[in-house]
């Protein structure tokens, strides 16, 4: 998984040069009419990460974004940049999930393989995908090192635009020259550099037929100073209680400062009343989404 000079901000010492380029228009829902994302899965890919050299903070941004739109996250797996690895778990994941994304693998280097592995678990050819030469090409015109470059090392750039051949290419951004690739109606590939990652994922938003409002969920979070072998009874008590109306009691203690106690269901307004329950049982406060994540940061 490289980081590439073309997925770097341009380095031009005055202004930064604008780029228009047109976005995909949307096609038709790749489930089928009426039907909508339900479930997720995503595939690491990178020796990096599986070696410690590289923390992998693109899982938890896909986490979130599959909470926050309604989609439930069933499973996160790492492979390293073996071809069969690569080709056996997306042929798996999209047989079981609505939802797949693969992060990483995409860049002109010898160990970025996930278009080519992609193509052969999908039985595709590769091909250049001329649309995205182009947008490259125009978006490093300006840089000089790009336009030293001899014969072999314009290949390996180019490596980065050959495409599975019969793959959706959607382009999502109008100052983003790599494409959303996605094969089955399922799986979309995206580049590894969290920044871009992120980008282009929030891009994707209205290529995806994604659960209505009515489908997501609302999470409630309760810290208490409680240890959490005091509160364990009072929360199985609880989830048994509430489980037939499809809340999720969860606990996860903060080392020796407390416990966050989440709630989540459907029924905003009777996760609400609930959690004011919970606050005064176990002599809690309410906290927000942001103030939890900055907690558990500052550890």
């Amino acid at each position: 998984m490289s980081t590439t000079a073309t997925d770097r901000a341009p380095s031009a010492p005055s202004e930064q040069p604008q780029w228009n380029f047109p976005v995909s228009p949307v096609p038709e829902n790749p489930l089928g009419e009426g039907r909508f994302i339900k479930t997720a899965a995503a595939l690491i890919i990178g020796d990096e990460i599986l070696n410690g050299k590289t923390l992998d903070r693109n899982s938890n941004y896909f986490a979130r974004f599959c909470f926050e739109n309604g989609i439930e996250l069933k499973r996160i797996e790492v492979v390293p940049d073996e071809e069969d690895d690569i080709v056996e778990a997306a042929r798996r994941l999209v047989k079981t999930y609505d939802f797949v994304i693969t992060s990483g693998g995409i860049g002109p280097t010898h160990d970025d393989i996930t278009y080519a592995s992609l193509a052969k678990a999908f039985n595709q050819p590769l091909e250049h995908d001329k649309e995205a030469l182009r947008r490259m090409t125009e978006m490093i015109k300006h840089r000089p090192d790009f336009a030293q470059q001899n014969a072999e090392q314009r290949t390996a750039r180019e490596r980065m635009a050959l495409l599975p051949a019969r793959a959706e290419v959607l382009y999502i951004a109008p100052d983003i020259w790599v494409p959303v690739v996605r094969l089955e109606g399922k799986l979309c590939v995206f580049p590894g550099i969290p920044r871009l990652f992120q980008r282009m994922l929030d891009g994707l938003v209205p290529f995806l037929p994604l659960p209505p409002p009515s489908e997501r969920p609302f999470r409630q979070q309760i810290f208490t100073e409680l240890p959490e072998s005091s509160i364990a009874p009072f929360l199985t008590t609880l989830q048994a209680r509430t489980k037939a109306a499809g809340v999720r009691v969860g606990s996860y203690p903060l080392l020796m400062k407390g416990v966050y106690v989440s709630l989540i269901g459907r029924d905003a307004d009777a996760v609400r009343v609930l959690a004011e329950e919970v606050a005064r049982e176990l002599s809690g406060r309410l906290v927000s989404e942001e103030e939890a994540r900055k907690e558990k940061a500052a550890l």
